[in-house]
């Protein structure tokens, strides 16, 4: 990346590395007084001590290809966006309110149009945004993924060493392969399920891509702790991706038109609220309105969207739990989600709930801010950062002496287990609304591992 001296800077349009088509706001980029508290709460600067790997040298570089100072978009200028994890912990840490997640999603999407990357990443790419936004083609994968677990062949493969051939990112998405349980996967979720008892609100869930086809257990435990409350549950058939996986990875177009068909979906659907189990889709959902702002059929439909979105630990505090809960003697580790305390600002509703469990002991981890890794689909396309932020988080479990792990993430779940695993030291995880469920109901074995 050759960058151009500071002092023949000239703010110009015709010097910017940028097309014309929604660049990174300049006024959001001078909100910017490069102060520095971003630099501890940002994990790529915290393994690194690399300036232009935090979110103020971040900002800079945004700032000096929009003037001119980078003559080219290059591989040496697009390594630092892709190396951020778009966690956000910097927006909690900045003083000035700077909106970096606004900006890092702005940079991508030109980066995605505008920089052409070598074959195999781009054909990587390729695969991954042509299966995990397709809850169908997930599908598809079910029976083999099944086989290859169950039959020995994963064994034999990982046993033999065969895997290590494979490349890093096809061996980190072999590693994070969630457990396949068929009876899991293949049970129905009923389009609607009536409240216990008299109905307070009319409620529709989002059912997510990857959530609803490994982790449907959640999407279950998500529709009775809601039902047991008094909500009227709405599951519509026909949503698909929210765009959450496009929108942080770039794929602008991909994440609107994903954005406007869930839309038109909860349009009809006609619900008070929409409630959300995964801390990346509630995120990108609030900001629906944003996304679409200069869509003049869908702007207005899309804040009126946002402002019924609700993660499903924000949800349970605003309804309360108004009968008593069953005692789970367990001490468990809460793990915040990026996307749920940083992007939606949501860190004591979970807490909250937890500690108004008879029996259940909640312990605060060390790094708690500090992103696993996980990051969507940051642990595929960047496989060695993120495996050294989920060992690093694991250490932090480990040391806690937590039985078990609780999030409102599955994705975090699964990959703080792989560090887990790795280390040596398994846990069972739950998805919190998995907690919930089994201490309304009283069935502890609800709160399966996810």
């Amino acid at each position: 990346m050759q960058v151009i001296p500071a002092e023949s800077l000239i703010r110009q349009s015709t010097l910017s590395l940028y097309d014309s088509h929604c660049p990174p706001s300049m006024q959001l980029i001078d909100q910017c007084v490069h102060c520095g508290f971003c630099l501890p709460a940002c994990p790529t600067y915290m393994l690194w001590h690399e300036e232009m790997d935090s979110p103020r040298g971040r900002i800079y570089l945004m700032k000096i290809a929009a003037e001119g100072g980078v003559a080219s978009m290059d591989a040496g200028f697009v390594k630092h966006f892709d190396q951020c994890l778009g966690c956000v912990a910097c927006v909690t840490a900045c003083p000035s309110g700077v909106q970096y997640g606004k900006l890092i999603e702005a940079t991508r999407a030109q980066i995605e149009r505008n920089y052409e990357r070598p074959f195999l990443d781009r054909l990587f790419r390729k695969l991954v945004f042509a299966v995990f936004p397709h809850p169908a083609r997930l599908r598809w994968l079910i029976l083999p993924l099944w086989f290859y677990q169950r039959s020995g062949l994963r064994w034999l493969l990982r046993k033999s060493g065969v895997l290590r051939l494979l490349p890093e990112r096809l061996r980190s998405m072999e590693m994070l392969l969630p457990e396949v349980h068929l009876r899991a996967v293949l049970a129905p979720m009923p389009s609607s399920t009536a409240p216990s008892s008299k109905a307070r609100m009319r409620v529709g869930v989002l059912l997510g891509c990857v959530q609803r086809v490994f982790f449907g257990d959640v999407n279950a435990a998500t529709v009775r702790v809601l039902a047991a409350l008094g909500c009227e549950v709405i599951v519509p058939p026909e949503q698909q991706c929210c765009g959450a996986l496009m929108a942080h990875a770039g794929r602008e177009s991909e994440a609107l038109d994903a954005a406007r068909h869930l839309i038109e979906v909860f349009e009809r659907a006609e619900v008070d609220v929409i409630a959300i189990n995964s801390a990346g889709c509630g995120s990108i959902m609030k900001e629906y309105g944003y996304q679409l702002r200069d869509d003049p059929k869908f702007a207005e439909r899309a804040k009126a969207l946002a402002a019924k979105c609700r993660d499903i630990s924000e949800l349970i505090v605003e309804l309360g739990i108004e009968r008593p809960l069953n005692p789970l003697m367990m001490r468990v580790a809460y793990h915040d989600a990026c996307h749920l305390q940083h992007a939606q600002g949501i860190r004591m509703q979970p807490r909250h709930l937890l500690t108004a469990i008879p029996g259940l002991e909640l312990i605060e981890l060390a790094e708690a801010a500090t992103c696993c890794g996980s990051a969507g689909v940051f642990n595929l396309l960047e496989p060695e950062t993120a495996r050294q932020l989920a060992d690093r988080k694991a250490q932090n479990v480990i040391h806690s002496g937590a039985q078990a792990l609780v999030s409102a993430n599955s994705g975090c779940l699964l990959h703080i287990a792989s560090g887990l695993k790795r280390a040596g030291h398994p846990l069972p995880m739950f998805h919190i609304v998995q907690i919930i469920d089994a201490a309304l109901s009283g069935a502890s074995d609800r709160a399966s591992g996810a």
